[in-house]
């Protein structure tokens, strides 16, 4: 094997582990907490909103410390190990009850919180480092990060559907075993970041600067730019449509009748939705060409409103042809603009704060936006979608969140202006 081939081998590798250790839990673990252990929506939400506080938390200061004082492969692998560490906490809370009697006073879903709060805090940091470390490994071996990455990245989401059929297949969507597969796949990538070729902070130099320079502040100055300042308030509206996917899809096919298709596969059925990643992904160096980056991530903004608008529908006689249509159109939904947007970060920033700049990104859709997702759609359905019977009007849920889509997809058409440079 070439040394190209070798290096695209070993990005690849790092893309497909990268997700596959989120993978195994993200989807499934509104069951284990509204399924498997009986917990309220606010409080399956206040969980899963540690996924967004964490983005809003921690990537820029990963960016910042990558960028500036510390090898980002090294850097990368040690919050893989940290995150592993998290993830085999949380089977065995029976465990910390029994060696920190204080913290008895603690409910379980409240311990659960923190402990999934910490694995965030290690993870969510290390998708926009993990982007870093591979465009920097692909320029400094010639390649070009627009026709080879795809490539590339189209494998985390292998990896992602493969942990989502581990977990399904095992019987562990339930469970705790989701996490056990987590922490194993991560305890492995963590080692293997430290073989990768060396990325060396490219933003030290003798020259003097100010305070916030120094503490790598500069990435924020991009919100002084109309048309970057624009990117990312979209990023977080964005962020925020993500989150619903990502909260309730697994816990509202798991809503259909028991012994059904939909009920019994669920996780297997929602994967479509990153099969089609897979395949939209190979096509963004195609589209970027042809229509440009504006209407690239319009086309994922108006995928986002037929994405919920066919699950809102995905309980008629035709319900299951429909939810295949939303998990196909979600490949178009997420790609193009997640993976387009962090393209789009990479050709429009200095290359000093590039890392930096990938974390901001990450802070406004998984962060902030996410965030708002969390908190917003758990009070909506809480307030407006559970019936009387106790069960949750999902037609009506999905409906809104389509409309939202619609209206931001609407916003973007008007206001964003492209410009972009080469990749």
């Amino acid at each position: 094997m070439n040394s190209i081939a070798a290096i695209k081998s070993r990005l690849t590798l790092l893309s497909f582990f990268q997700f596959f250790v989120w993978g195994a839990w993200l989807t499934t673990i509104g069951t284990y907490c509204t399924e498997g252990k009986n917990w309220t929506f606010p409080q399956f939400g206040a969980i899963f909103s540690t996924l967004a506080l964490s983005s809003i938390l921690m990537p820029s200061i990963i960016g910042i410390i990558a960028d500036k004082w510390m090898r980002a492969e090294r850097l990368y692998g040690l919050l893989h190990l940290i995150y592993a560490a998290f993830m085999l906490l949380i089977p065995n809370i029976g465990l910390l009850y029994q060696y920190f009697p204080g913290l008895k006073a603690m409910e379980e879903y409240e311990l659960l919180y923190w402990l999934v709060f910490g694995g965030m805090l290690a993870y969510m940091p290390s998708i926009s480092l993990s982007n870093s470390v591979s465009y920097r490994i692909l320029k400094m071996n010639g390649l070009n990060v627009q026709n080879d990455f795809p490539k590339i990245r189209v494998w985390g989401t292998i990896g992602f559907i493969a942990a989502m059929w581990l977990t399904n297949l095992s019987g562990s969507k339930a469970n705790v075993n989701q996490f056990y597969i987590a922490a194993f796949g991560a305890l492995f990538l963590g080692a293997y970041a430290f073989t990768l070729p060396a990325c060396t902070p490219q933003g030290k130099t003798n020259e003097k600067k100010s305070i916030a320079s120094q503490l790598g502040f500069d990435a924020f100055k991009l919100f002084m730019e109309y048309r970057m300042a624009l990117f990312f308030i979209f990023s977080i509206l964005l962020g925020a449509a993500l989150q619903l996917s990502n909260m309730y899809g697994d816990a509202y096919l798991s809503s259909f009748p028991k012994g059904t298709l939909v009920e019994k596969y669920s996780t297997i059925i929602y994967s479509i939705s990153q099969v089609s990643e897979t395949i939209f992904i190979l096509t963004i160096p195609f589209f970027l060409k042809r229509f440009g980056i504006k209407n690239v991530m319009l086309f994922a903004l108006f995928a986002w409103v037929l994405r919920y608008g066919f699950f809102a529908y995905g309980s008629a006689d035709i319900g299951l042809l429909l939810i295949v249509l939303s998990c196909i159109v979600y490949g178009m939904a997420f790609d193009f603009f997640l993976i387009s947007g962090s393209m789009y970060v990479e050709a429009n920033t200095d290359g000093k704060i590039r890392s930096s700049a990938q974390g901001l990104f990450i802070m406004m859709t998984n962060g902030i936006g996410a965030y708002i997702g969390t908190v917003a759609s758990s009070f909506l359905i809480g307030r407006y979608y559970i019936l009387p019977s106790g069960q949750t009007d999902w037609h009506g849920a999905w409906l809104f969140f389509a409309g939202y889509s619609l209206v931001v997809a609407l916003l973007f058409l008007l206001l964003f202006k492209e410009k972009q440079k080469a990749l």
